[in-house]
């Protein structure tokens, strides 16, 4: 990863300040392309970078080809390392929804010829546009068992498959199987549900201590209660080696409310195995008096550059209003690499600093994060250039439903 302070490093990082210097900047073009190809995601499963590099690509008027070469590279042959190819078939996938129909076209090639076909297969379905798919069903249909046909539908009703459904018997029976089940989902009854809100506490941590499957819908009936025999529970789970039943219990507290933070400050105190749960209900419901472990906890973890460690903090802190915290805010939205902290950050600058955040919210209508878009479009001043930006973010058809929304109210107003 590249220093924070180069243009290249910042668009590694998907910054909105990247995004608004590219154009001006000899070279930014090659630094794009480089990100695609390297994917500099910290964590690929939260952060996204497509749409932000599919719009530096049509803005920039960079051509499609190079972003084909990486995928066609002979590295993709045999058994491939994925992440090598997904984010390039991610910003193809804006890029067709950006108007660009070459990237579709090299898409298509991609599902027909590459080693990860299947991902562009879905990339495919997910635009909703039968003209690019159109006669790809004989492929789906001999590649696919049930097993992965199934888990290509996405949901019931989506063009591309029925235009397959038509022409493909077994792709139909798919299709009316995945919908049966979304049917029976809908009309089920709740009687576990029933069952176990007529159980006494002790019955339920009881069964929560069996650690079966019906252990799962114990524990979120003692959190749903807000019993106390659930923070017992976690000192039991916890310290051991993580679970379905310890993420259970760390999902049921989060829920728990303020009356657990007598133990929640004790765990987060002791450096426990429950540290971390304790430290999550501080930031979630703890008052003044817990702003000063918040501020030791962001501080370590940015010297640390462990960025997920950062999160709990910055969102108890913004929550808390901790002015004090205003220069990490700072540091962690520069530096980090981990883009999925920023809408966090600019949420918690917004409310411990709003004059300082204005800057920010500027600079967050270009980032790479929906949520940081989306908080933006909520704050941002309204100046000619926001303005521009908010008509553009609100007509975009690729971006965001959430983000649009938000455009679309802010510009209403005078």
């Amino acid at each position: 990863m590249q220093s924070a302070g180069t243009l290249h490093g910042q668009l590694q990082r998907g910054l909105g300040r990247a995004a608004r210097r590219a154009a001006d900047r000899p070279g930014a073009g090659e630094y794009v392309y480089d990100c695609i190809r390297r994917d500099p995601r910290w964590d690929p499963q939260c952060e996204t970078r497509s749409l932000y590099y599919a719009r530096l690509m049509v803005d920039l008027e960079l051509p499609v080809r190079p972003v084909a070469e990486h995928l066609f590279d002979p590295a993709d042959q045999g058994e491939g390392d994925e992440r090598r190819v997904l984010l390039a078939l991610r910003v193809l996938t804006d890029l067709a929804r950006l108007s660009r129909r070459e990237a579709a076209g090299v898409l298509r090639r991609y599902a027909e010829e590459g080693t990860h076909w299947l991902d562009a297969v879905e990339a495919l379905i997910e635009l909703g546009d039968p003209g690019p798919a159109a006669g790809m069903e004989a492929l789906v249909d001999a590649r696919c068992d049930d097993a992965t046909l199934n888990l290509l539908i996405m949901g019931p009703s989506n063009p591309v498959i029925e235009s397959w459904a038509a022409r493909r018997p077994r792709i139909a029976d798919a299709l009316s199987r995945v919908r049966e089940k979304g049917r029976l989902r809908r009309t089920g009854t709740g009687s576990g549900a029933a069952d176990r809100s007529r159980r006494s506490e002790d019955e339920l941590l009881e069964l929560a201590r069996r650690r079966d499957d019906a252990a799962v819908g114990a524990i979120f009936e003692l959190g749903r209660r807000r019993a106390p025999g659930l923070l017992d529970l976690a000192e039991e789970l916890l310290p051991q080696r993580p679970s379905r039943w310890g993420g259970a219990v760390c999902r049921a507290l989060r829920e728990y409310g303020p009356e657990a933070l007598p133990r929640a400050r004790a765990w987060a105190s002791t450096r426990g195995g429950c540290a971390d749960m304790g430290l999550a209900i501080l930031a979630r419901y703890g008052t003044r008096q817990d702003i000063p472990l918040l501020m030791t906890e962001l501080h370590d973890a940015l010297e640390r550059r462990d960025w997920g460690d950062a999160a709990g903090p910055i969102e108890g802190l913004g929550r808390l209003r901790a002015g004090e915290a205003v220069p990490l805010l700072k540091s962690a939205w520069t530096e980090s690499t981990y883009a999925f902290l920023r809408p966090r950050v600019l949420t918690a600058l917004t409310r411990t600093a709003p004059h300082t955040a204005e800057s920010y919210t500027i600079e967050g209508l270009w980032d790479c994060e929906e949520g940081v878009r989306q908080v933006a479009s909520q704050t941002a001043p309204l100046t000619r250039e926001t303005r521009i930006r908010l008509q553009r973010l609100h007509h975009d058809e690729a971006e965001e439903p959430g983000v649009r929304a938000a455009a679309a109210s802010r510009l209403m107003q005078h």
